[in-house]
Order: structure tokens, then sequence, then C-alpha cells
């Protein structure tokens, strides 16, 4: 089986789970990282306000996402990269939640993901004052990274989950969320995938 599975994190423009600005994306095969990606991403209209809070947090503006593609415009992009993979996230919630905040404001369906909270897998791995990304990646081995920069943070994810596996002597996902007593979540329609391959042109 494995440990494959796509680290992912986002980064919003305001409090609206729909404005998601930025995403970072390390795919994991076997247990190590082979491949990586990250882009801006446009929020939908009336998500596209960039919050002071906010963009003190990632330092991203407006001009920066000006000429990004919208989400429903990249939203394939994202599902092709994950690949029908498990998606691990630091605070998961947040995450599963902009995907599915970004798809309704957007007027399309959400794609069906499972997915795997680091956050919850570092509690039950690592004796620590703080949970927050940094600590625990840092109790995994990974310091000294960009944070809040979206693909500097699934690279953080990544690696929180692979030192946790390897803690666990956990060679999948599904093996490491049952040692650790953390429940494999479901987010989207599982028709996504059937409707996106039959909209998809037939190979010559």
């Amino acid at each position: 089986m494995g440990l494959n599975f796509t680290a992912i994190d986002f980064e919003t423009a305001n409090s609206s789970s729909a404005s998601a600005c930025s995403v970072g994306l390390v795919k994991v095969r076997d247990g190590l990282v082979v491949d990586r990606a990250s882009w801006f991403i446009r929020p939908p209209l009336g998500h596209d306000h960039f919050s002071e809070w906010n963009t003190r947090i990632h330092g991203i503006v407006a001009p920066d996402v000006a000429d990004a593609a919208l989400w429903s415009e990249q939203l394939p992009d994202l599902v092709a990269f994950a690949d029908g993979d498990h998606l691990v996230a630091h605070n998961a919630g947040f995450d599963m939640g902009v995907i599915s905040g970004a798809c309704r404001a957007s007027l399309i369906e959400v794609p069906s993901f499972s997915y795997l909270c680091s956050l919850k897998v570092a509690r039950k791995t690592y004796n620590l004052d703080s949970y927050r990304l940094p600590v625990a990646a840092m109790a995994a081995g990974f310091e000294d990274f960009a944070h809040h920069d979206a693909l500097a943070d699934s690279e953080a994810c990544a690696a929180i989950i692979l030192h946790a596996a390897k803690r666990h002597e956990a060679s999948s996902i599904e093996e490491l969320a049952h040692l650790t007593s953390v429940r494999i979540g479901v987010v989207g329609s599982p028709t996504y995938q059937r409707v996106a391959e039959e909209r998809a042109p037939m190979a010559l």
C-alpha cells in the first residue's frame, strides 16, 4: 500500500472560507516527497477583499493575485495533483472548509477527498506545550521554514506525518490513522471525479 498522500495548505484573503488566495501541495510516495507545487488563486467575486489582518499574516496582497486563475479555473489542477490521494493538512477542518467554501461561492461541485489532520496526529504522537504547525514541525525535525507560506506549510505538514508514521511504525495513512485513533474525514461529492472523467477528452 505504501505511505502515500498529498499535503495541502491554503492561505486566505480574509475571514471567509471561500477566499483562498494561495495553495501549496506536496506529494509523498512510499514515504518520500516526490513533487511540490504552489500557486496564487484569485478568490471568487464577493470574497476577494484582502483584510489587513490576513495580509499581515501571509504577506499576500490583491495585486499578487490579480492575474491568477480563479478558483473555478484552477481547481482541476489541484484535483489532478492530488490524483486520488488522501489529503493531509494541519488543522484540516480549516483547509477542507476552504475547498468547500470556495467551490460553493464559485457555484461548482465540491470535489471528493478523504483527509487526515496532522494536528490531531501530532497530539497523539508528541508531548508538546503547543501543537501549532511550527512547534509540531520542530518536533518532527523540520525547522526554520517560512510559516504562512502555503508551500512551506504543506512541506512542514508532510514532515509531521512522515515522522509520526515512523514513530508509530505505520506503513500507510490508514494505518497511521488507526494507530493514533484519528478519524479519516471525507469532504465533497463522490460524483465529482466521475463527472470530471466523463467530461475529459478521449485519448487518441
